[in-house]
Order: C-alpha cells, then structure tokens, then sequence
C-alpha cells in the first residue's frame, strides 16, 4: 500500500488541528459558565476555587478569558 502524500497528510492534520482547537473553545466556555454558576452559589470565586482545589487566580482566569472571547465574538456580530 502507497502512503499518502506529505501535502493530503499535512491537510489532514491541519484539519483535525482545527476541529481540536474548535472543541477546545467550546469546552472551556462550558466550563467558564459552570464557574459562574459555581460564583452565583457560592459567593465568591475564592470559595468556589477551594472547593474545587484550584487557585483563585486560575479560576479568575478562566472566567476574564471567556469575557474577552464573548466580547470579541459580539464585536466580531455586530454590524454598522
């Protein structure tokens, strides 16, 4: 069996690259609105950092990078 050629495998894996980095995107807003709502229970992103033994700062984080992704999205939407 002939193996493929480098430029069909390097499409391929720039493809697949693409679709990782998509799911990605969408696990971590997923994840980011859990922490919201974890925040909207507990009160405070500290308390929801102990409690999942994480720091307070990562979960911080986490939730600024989700605003900058949806604030971008919005902007990238809005037509004028």
């Amino acid at each position: 069996m002939e193996p493929k050629p480098w430029r069909d495998r390097v499409r391929e894996e720039e493809e697949l690259l693409q679709r990782l980095n998509r799911l990605a995107s969408e696990a971590a807003a997923r994840r980011a609105q859990a922490l919201r709502e974890g925040v909207a229970e507990l009160g405070t992103v500290a308390a929801v950092a102990r409690t999942l033994g994480r720091t307070w700062q990562a979960i911080d984080q986490a939730l600024k990078r989700d605003e900058r992704r949806r604030a971008s999205a919005e902007d990238a939407t809005t037509t004028e």
